[in-house]
């Protein structure tokens, strides 16, 4: 198991000591949340912020925008060169399009599924994607509890996947914890986005490696 702890739950006063430990601690990679206020009713950050966390970091940026307009929003983060870019199908009217514009300017192109979309929305585009990321919460804050269906919903992804025969990654976020994550990974979940669970935690390098199975 992957593992992404979300900088959501860090401490953004000391946001520069805090990446640089969850690198320390055994991190995959540093997963960040972009929320505008309107998508989601929560406000975060920017490229700016984005850009120092990105020289902070020794492992590549996953990062996630919960955002309208998501074309303008992609092209403010694609000159960080993260690993991922994810976005939400909900709100994108040309996913197709889009995730070839990430690809061709060197980012891996992932989608978001919010808790009530069903994985046959992904049917004509799982080919386009190198990532899905299923919420488990929904989408917005950080320190919610885990919605149990996303273990099923991440089985019918993976049953999806083979079935196209698809290089893609399952990804989830929301309310993950030490006590859940075998389920997912029974679900044949690859990469666990944890924010509350490792950052309150008093040693990040044990949070993280009982969520690496």
């Amino acid at each position: 198991m992957y593992v992404a702890p979300s900088i959501l739950s860090a401490d953004f006063g000391r946001l520069d000591d805090e990446v640089k430990a969850i690198c320390e601690a055994g991190a995959d990679l540093v997963h960040v949340d972009v929320m505008d206020g309107h998508f989601v009713p929560n406000l975060t950050i920017g490229p700016l912020v984005v850009n120092a966390v990105a020289k902070s970091s020794t492992k590549p940026l996953d990062i996630h925008l919960m955002v309208e307009n998501v074309p303008f929003f992609v092209d403010l983060f694609l000159p960080l060169k993260p690993k991922f870019i994810s976005f939400h199908i909900e709100e994108e009217k040309h996913p197709l399009r889009l995730c070839d514009h990430i690809r061709k300017n060197g980012v891996n192109p992932a989608i978001v599924l919010n808790p009530h979309t069903p994985v046959s929305s992904l049917e004509y585009i799982i080919n386009d994607v190198d990532m899905v990321l299923l919420m488990s919460v929904n989408p917005g804050f950080g320190g919610q509890k885990f919605i149990p269906s996303v273990l099923d919903k991440a089985k019918q992804l993976r049953e999806l996947i083979e079935s196209k025969n698809a290089a893609c990654l399952i990804e989830v976020d929301g309310g993950v914890n030490g006590l859940n994550v075998s389920e997912l990974d029974e679900a044949g979940v690859d990469i666990v986005v944890a924010g509350n669970f490792v950052f309150s935690s008093s040693d990040y390098a044990e949070a993280i490696k009982a969520l690496k199975l």
